[in-house]
């Protein structure tokens, strides 16, 4: 199946989970997750439709950065590095993978810097895997609680990578916990924190994601086929 036949499926897929949810499928946004991905492939989602791509690498980031339509909304959905803020901070649309105070700090700094606010995500590791990055459940809020007083950097939502699965509803709980946390701090109604973004479920489970509040959905395999290394 080509790339476009690809996202038709996708949009199915979400639209049909958004209804069983009575949600609007207009209210879930579909990220193309090109990691590893060459431009041409890019070129044919975007001539699909696709206007949001994420990247786990700030390099291939901002390469395919200059090389696409600046219409592109790009996602960092991959663990950044602090040295790695300064060159991103004015190209990422929304960084998903805040996770500490220290990151969140040079973001801020960055961001003052180049006159931009920068959109987060804060990544909490909701199924506690060693494996993965992310802050733990009961550190989430005291973390939002100091980023929300830093300039140059906002707080739009929470993020949580699932465990790898066979069966999609294996994570239904994870994405429940998290619903139930975003929820918890968008009641707290923290200055400068908005709280409207929540980005779960990648090819393997967005279905039972979008089925459990998720407004982003992160999905490559799906949508590009098997990811190719270079060995």
């Amino acid at each position: 199946m080509s790339i476009k036949e690809n996202l038709i499926d996708t949009y199915k897929t979400i639209e049909e989970s958004a209804k069983k949810a009575s949600r609007n499928k207009e209210d879930i946004t579909l990220i193309a997750v090109s990691k590893t991905k060459p431009i041409e492939m890019l070129e044919e989602a975007y001539e699909a439709g696709i206007r949001e791509f994420g990247e786990n690498k700030v390099q291939e980031l901002t390469d395919k950065y200059e090389k696409l339509p600046k219409d592109i909304h790009w996602h960092m959905i991959g663990h950044l590095q602090t040295n790695k803020v300064k060159y991103i901070v004015d190209k990422a649309y929304l960084i998903h993978s805040v996770d500490s105070i220290k990151l969140a700090k040079e973001i801020s700094k960055e961001a003052v810097k180049k006159n931009v606010v920068s959109n987060v995500l804060i990544e909490v590791n909701m199924a506690e895997e060693e494996s993965k990055f992310g802050v733990s459940k009961d550190d989430t809020l005291p973390l939002i609680e100091e980023i929300a007083k830093l300039p140059g950097i906002k707080v739009r939502g929470l993020m949580t990578v699932a465990p790898y699965v066979e069966d999609a509803e294996e994570n239904r709980l994870i994405f429940c916990k998290i619903r139930q946390l975003f929820i918890d701090i968008k009641e707290k109604n923290i200055d400068n924190v908005s709280m409207d973004f929540m980005s779960m479920g990648m090819s393997g489970d967005y279905s039972v994601a979008v089925e459990e509040g998720a407004t982003h959905v992160r999905v490559g395999t799906k949508i590009f086929g098997e990811r190719e290394y270079n060995i």
